[in-house]
C-alpha cells in the first residue's frame, strides 16, 4: 500500500503555496508500507490533498512533490514534463548550450538536464529521481535523439539521500571535449572533468554584460574557472589576467583563447587570496576586477565564516580597482542571501575608504528560473560596482 504523509496541523501552508519540499519534522504521522524512494501522497492535518512526490526516511527532505493533481509518475508525465522545461528555453532563444531542465523550478525535483551541442548532460540529486533514471534517459532519447547523453552525480549533497557519488556514459558515446558557442564565443567543454556538469551555465548573460565595462581595460578574472568572463572581456578588453588554482582549469582557458584567436588572455595560477594579496602590496591595479567564486557556504551553518570569506575577497579586490574602474562580484550560494550580500558589499565599501556605487545587478541567465515560492531556487548574486 502506499505511503500517505500526514502534516501536522498548520504545516501545510508553506506547500500549498508552491514550496515542494515536506520536512520530516513537520510530519505528524505516515500510513501505507511501501519501498523507500516510492511515490507517496501528502496530506494535510485534516486529510486534504496536497501533492504527490518521492519519500526518501533517509533525508530530512522526507517528501519532494512535484505532482499536485491525481496523475502518475509514469513514462508519458516525465516526457511531457521534460518536453515543456525544452520548450521554454527554445522560446526564449537559447540553443546549443544551455540548461535545458533546473529541477524544482521545472517540476522535476532533483534533476538537472544541461544541454551541450548533441549531448545532454544529466545529475540525479535525490532516491526518487536516481531510482527511475534509466526512464529519464530513455525519454530524453526519445524526445531528443542526442548523440550522447553523460551522468555527473558526483556531487556530495547525494549523500543526504543515502547515495553514493557516480558519474559515466549512460547513451551513445561522450567524446572527451564538446564544442559549443556561447555568446559568439567558441568553448571546448569538459564534461567528464570540468566543474558541475561541465561548465558553469548560470553566467551565460552575465558573461556577455561585463563587456560593456571592459573595453579597452586591463582585467583581472578571479576564480576564472575555464574562462568565462576573461573570454567575454577578451572581446573588448587590452589585456585579460585570468586567476586560478586549477592548473587543468588553466589548460583550458588557454585552450578557448586560441580556439577564438585571443592573445590579450595570459593565466596565473594560485591560491586567489594569496595571490591578490601579494598584487596589492606591490601597488598593482586594473581597471576591471572581477570576482567569482565558488560557494563559501553549502548549508547554514556555515553562513558567518562565509561572510568573512566574502568580505575579504571583495575588499581585496576592490582594492586592486584603479579610481572610476569596476569591481564585478558574484555569489553562487543560496545562504548568502541577496540582502546579506549587499550588507556585505556596503561594509567593504566603508571600509576601502572609497566611494563605491552600484551599476548593474543581476541572477543567474533565465534557463534557471526560480520558484517564488521555493527562495533556495534563487541563488546567484552578481552586481557590478564602480570604485571612484
Amino acid at each position: 500500500m502506499p505511503y500517505t504523509v500526514y502534516l501536522k496541523k498548520g504545516e501545510e501552508k508553506r506547500v500549498l503555496a508552491g514550496h515542494p519540499w515536506v520536512y520530516a519534522n513537520e510530519v505528524a504521522h505516515i500510513d501505507g508500507k511501501d519501498k523507500n524512494g516510492s511515490l507517496a501522497t501528502v496530506r494535510s492535518f485534516d486529510g486534504k490533498f496536497i501533492g504527490k512526490g518521492y519519500i526518501n526516511h533517509l533525508s530530512k527532505i522526507l517528501v519532494r512533490i512535484f505532482i499536485r493533481d491525481e496523475a502518475e509518475d509514469d513514462e508519458q508525465l516525465y516526457l511531457s514534463r521534460l518536453s515543456t522545461a525544452n520548450a521554454q528555453r527554445i522560446s526564449l532563444g537559447f540553443e546549443g548550450c544551455y540548461r535545458m531542465v533546473f529541477a524544482e523550478a521545472d517540476s522535476l525535483p532533483a534533476l538537472i538536464v544541461d544541454r551541450y551541442g548533441d549531448y545532454l548532460v544529466i545529475q540525479c540529486l535525490s532516491l526518487g529521481i536516481d531510482q527511475r533514471k534509466r526512464m529519464i534517459v530513455d525519454c530524453l532519447v526519445k524526445l531528443f535523439s542526442p548523440a550522447g547523453i553523460y551522468e555527473r552525480s558526483d556531487v556530495s549533497v547525494r549523500a543526504k539521500e543515502g547515495l553514493t557519488e557516480v558519474k559515466g556514459t549512460l547513451f551513445g558515446d561522450i567524446p572527451d571535449k564538446i564544442y559549443v558557442t556561447e555568446n559568439g564565443i567558441k568553448l571546448a567543454i569538459d564534461v567528464k572533468n570540468g566543474q558541475k556538469t561541465g561548465y558553469f551555465l548560470d553566467q551565460k548573460e552575465n558573461r556577455l554584460a561585463v563587456r560593456r565595462y571592459c573595453r579597452g581595460a586591463k582585467v583581472l578574472d578571479a576564480f576564472c574557472n575555464s574562462g568565462g568572463f576573461s573570454l567575454n572581456a577578451a572581446t573588448v578588453a587590452a589585456s585579460v589576467t585570468a586567476l586560478d588554482i586549477s592548473g587543468l582549469a588553466l589548460d583550458n582557458v588557454l585552450e578557448n583563447a586560441a580556439l577564438n584567436g585571443f592573445d590579450n588572455i595570459s593565466v596565473l595560477k594560485g591560491d586567489v587570496f594569496d595571490v591578490l594579496r601579494d598584487m596589492k602590496s606591490k601597488g598593482e591595479r586594473f581597471n576591471v576586477v572581477i570576482l567569482d567564486p565558488p560557494a563559501f557556504c553549502k548549508n547554514a551553518a556555515e553562513i558567518k565564516d562565509a561572510y568573512r570569506g566574502y568580505l575579504d575577497i571583495n575588499l581585496l579586490g576592490m582594492k586592486l580597482v584603479q579610481s572610476g574602474g569596476y569591481l564585478v562580484t558574484c555569489s553562487c550560494s543560496h545562504y548568502m542571501t541577496l540582502p546579506l550580500f549587499e550588507r556585505m558589499l556596503s561594509e567593504v565599501a566603508s571600509k576601502s575608504g572609497r566611494t563605491v556605487r552600484t551599476v548593474e545587478i543581476k541572477s543567474q541567465s533565465p534557463d534557471h528560473p526560480s520558484l517564488l515560492s521555493a527562495d533556495e531556487t534563487q541563488y546567484l548574486k552578481f552586481f557590478v560596482l564602480q570604485v571612484l
